[in-house]
């Protein structure tokens, strides 16, 4: 279905690939299987040693310039389209993979979003559906490719899909079963506003038809007229909810109950909260409560996600580099009662700290060490109550240094930036491999 789609669309038409990373690559080697295009050609930022014979490229800081010389453009989620460049702005459609396999599978997928959790959450689905046998792929921004998952789709598959904002963006169809985790501040250096990054987020369920369902996390949303589907809402400690988490070790759904492993690996209240969820999607999808409560006990948490690295120096190291969000660094200290030195800090994106800076004037945790970029705007906006207990390195090898002279023997050193890596890391996991491997030094 989804190769048939993609050839349509691109027949006799001037198709560029805006943005060459996994995602572009595992695209454009379906266009070149289909065919019927009339040109192809890449356009990126950086130069591409790589590309298959008879692609046009179009490099350089300018490359958005070649979407005016095409007839579809399919966008890359990192891409920021600039000034000029909008959709409402060129005469081109500008569409996305991501878009293009929600046509092609909106009944069969189940499309997971929200500014934290939502990786876990589909992770978790996909293994609870695999361990009871349901057919399931998993895909999307979690770092599969939709485009790499054609072969493994037959009609009975459940298609678990994490949806992040990048891919939601521009995207006009929303899938049949949507989950909207959280809202956070986050990516205000892309988006510009806060209204205008949840704008984007609704898109996952803007779309939905009736018929359709949403399970939603987030207050107030979705507004009134904004969504057609059946919404049922997840609310912690709600025994009225249609899904919600009693006393942090029940899973609850319309009446159904679920008493989670005391010993499960996923680590805070915040991951028995996604648990809870998983419960009620697979509940939909007939899984007997059986098979989810093995399911959630065999599972083992993704890297970088409030993980433990080991015992080093005498210090217990926690590796939670996913976090980027003020939320996330309060959810971590918060499951980690034993923590004595936490490392905060990388991009600054704009983002406001004060939710962050309160909390930490009320918890106990004696060390706080301050990084980069965001670090110094922490430590300008810190209250006086809190500067005693604050520390500032200017990177992750000197914070790491600095941590093994002050963590109590026995306690817990703790990487949850409350921000972005992009000013000095690629992504997220070089972060955490880097913490880990100076914590193990």
């Amino acid at each position: 279905m989804l190769l048939k789609l993609l050839k349509d669309t691109a027949a006799d038409r001037r198709v560029l690939l805006l943005g060459y990373g996994r995602e572009g690559r595992a695209l454009c080697k379906r266009l070149m299987q289909v065919g019927g295009y009339a040109a192809l050609g890449i356009a990126d930022a950086k130069e591409i040693a790589d590309a298959p014979d008879g692609v046009s490229l179009h490099t350089g800081a300018d490359y958005q310039d070649a979407m005016r010389d095409y007839d579809i453009v399919f966008k890359s989620p990192g891409i920021v389209l600039t000034d000029g460049h909008r959709p409402e702005q060129l005469p081109c459609r500008v569409t996305s993979l991501t878009e293009l396999f929600l046509t092609a599978y909106r009944s069969q997928i189940i499309g997971i979003t929200g500014t934290k959790g939502k990786s876990t959450t589909s992770s978790l689905l996909y293994h609870v559906l695999q361990t009871a046998g349901v057919p399931s792929v998993l895909g999307g921004n979690i770092g599969i490719p939709t485009a790499e998952l054609y072969e493994q789709i037959t009609p009975e598959t459940v298609i678990v899909t994490e949806i992040g904002v990048h891919q939601l963006e521009y995207c006009h169809v929303s899938p049949k079963t949507a989950v909207f985790l959280n809202l956070y501040e986050e990516h205000l250096d892309h988006y510009g506003t806060f209204e205008y990054y949840a704008f984007c987020k609704e898109n996952i369920y803007r779309n939905q038809q009736p018929g359709d369902f949403l399970l939603c996390g987030q207050p107030g949303l979705p507004a009134e007229g904004d969504c057609k589907a059946e919404v049922i809402r997840f609310e912690k400690d709600a025994p009225d909810a249609d899904v919600t988490l009693l006393n942090g070790d029940t899973a609850q759904y319309r009446g159904e109950t679920l008493r989670l492993p005391d010993d499960m690996a996923l680590t805070g209240v915040h991951n028995r909260c996604n648990c809870a969820v998983v419960f009620a999607l697979a509940r939909r999808l007939g899984v007997p409560s059986a098979e989810i409560l093995r399911g959630i006990q065999s599972f083992q948490p993704l890297p970088h996600r409030l993980s433990p690295v080991g015992t080093f120096h005498g210090i217990r190291w926690y590796d939670d580099s996913i976090s980027t969000a003020c939320e996330t660094c309060i959810q971590a200290l918060s499951s980690l009662p034993d923590t004595d030195t936490v490392l905060i800090g990388g991009m600054d994106r704009g983002i406001s700290y004060q939710p962050l800076l309160d909390y930490l004037v009320q918890s106990p945790v004696p060390h706080i060490i301050l990084m980069s970029d965001s670090g110094k705007r922490i430590m300008s906006e810190a209250p006086d109550v809190l500067r005693p207990r604050l520390s500032y390195a200017d990177a992750l090898p000197e914070a790491v240094a600095l941590a093994k002279k002050i963590t109590a023997p026995g306690k817990i050193c703790l990487l949850s930036p409350a921000a972005a890596s992009y000013n000095v890391y690629q992504n997220f996991e070089k972060r955490g491999e880097h913490f880990q491997t100076l914590a193990k030094e």
